[in-house]
This record gives C-alpha cells, sequence and structure tokens, in this order.
C-alpha cells in the first residue's frame, strides 16, 4: 500500500468517525455517571456538564427562576443553531 493509499484509507475512516459522531450528538441527550460519581449530561455542547447530585438539586430548584432570568434578558441572550 502506498503512502498515499494510506492516507486516503485514514480520510475515509475518520470521515466515517464523524459522521459517526454527528449522529450520536443528534439523538438528543443522554445521562451518565462520572467517574467521580458526578452526574454528566451529554448532547449540549462539545463537552458533557457535570455536576453533582447536591449541585443538581440546587440548579433544578432554581429552574423558575432560571427561565424568569431568561424571559427578563431574551433581548442580550444569543441562541446557539
Amino acid at each position: 500500500m502506498t503512502q498515499q493509499d494510506e492516507m486516503k484509507a485514514e480520510l475515509e475512516r475518520l470521515r466515517a468517525e464523524n459522521q459517526a459522531l454527528k449522529k450520536t450528538s443528534s439523538r438528543g441527550l443522554s445521562l451518565k455517571v462520572s467517574e467521580k460519581g458526578g452526574l454528566s449530561v451529554y448532547g449540549l455542547g462539545r463537552f458533557p456538564v457535570t455536576l453533582y447530585k447536591e449541585q443538581w438539586n440546587k440548579l433544578l430548584d432554581m429552574a423558575d427562576d432560571i427561565r424568569a432570568f431568561m424571559q427578563a434578558n431574551d433581548s442580550q441572550l444569543k441562541t446557539k443553531e
């Protein structure tokens, strides 16, 4: 196999891997317990959001406050597309 053939094969492998990753992220959100015992949410961005149980509870308790803040500051907040 020539060096050019190896490069083409590697390029195809990377393209296939990229497509697989895109399909995974389009499925939505997923949850996982991290190695350190935190709760990780995958699918929001490039990296997971990981917090410990008590941190998630504090954040979830603030859900109405967060929604109200977002509504009050809607003109300043950006939407990721």
